[in-house]
């Protein structure tokens, strides 16, 4: 064999162990239904003994046909997130549900699944929709979504829904791509923070005045 070709040889063998230590393609069991009690931690949650499991480690009874006070914050949206806190069965599997209800001129604001992409689709009403992508193009795509229309927010990426209808409700159903996809509601962490940011830093990141960072760190 030639150096070239063995080297080129040595070469894919390597990149190929990497790929296979780099990460699961799929579960390796049937289930890892997630044992609560155990104090291990580890990246996800310990497996409960298989001869433990029962059906209600698949089942929560949600009830997501019902309707959510959309009146619980200012931006008139509620969301149910069914994720592996909620179902243990959910565990390695990478997958998680959510129904979003938005009041009229309800706002599902701006945010990030740091874990996940998301899919939506429209059950009730009517949705604008849209994402932006990463710096430093910034593109804004957005659509207005009707009833059964779907849209796909990229993982990591700002997205956010709003129902512009003054008068009607509206409801969606989102598929996520992760048992434990997490939030980061951009406005939340970046004015609610705990202890919150040096009013310097903020005022010369939005280049407005301390007043208004003031102003907007108290609605928070």
């Amino acid at each position: 064999m030639a150096p070239s070709s063995y080297f080129l040889l040595i070469a894919l063998l390597a990149l190929a162990s990497w790929h296979a230590v780099a990460f699961d393609p799929s579960p390796l069991q049937d289930f890892c239904v997630a044992d609560n009690s155990s104090r291990v931690l580890v990246n996800g949650f310990v497996c409960k003994d298989s001869k433990d499991v029962k059906a209600e480690d698949f089942f929560l009874a949600a009830k997501l046909d019902m309707p959510r006070d959309t009146k619980i914050n200012k931006v008139g949206s509620n969301v149910t997130l069914i994720n592996v806190m909620r179902i243990p069965g959910l565990n390695t599997f990478g997958i998680s549900l959510a129904r979003v209800d938005y009041a009229p001129l309800g706002l599902n604001p701006p945010h990030t699944h740091p874990r996940a992409t998301e899919m939506l689709t429209v059950v009730e009403g009517t949705l604008y929709a849209g994402f932006i992508t990463s710096n430093p193009d910034n593109k804004f795509l957005s659509k207005l979504l009707n009833k059964g229309d779907v849209f796909v927010f990229p993982k990591g990426l700002v997205h956010f829904q709003f129902n512009p209808n003054p008068y009607k409700p509206a409801v969606a159903i989102s598929g996520i791509s992760s048992q434990n996809p997490g939030i980061i509601t951009i406005a939340n962490v970046v004015f609610g923070s705990k202890p919150t940011i040096s009013d310097d830093v903020l005022a010369k990141a939005f280049q407005v005045d301390k007043k208004t960072v003031d102003w907007i760190q108290a609605q928070f």
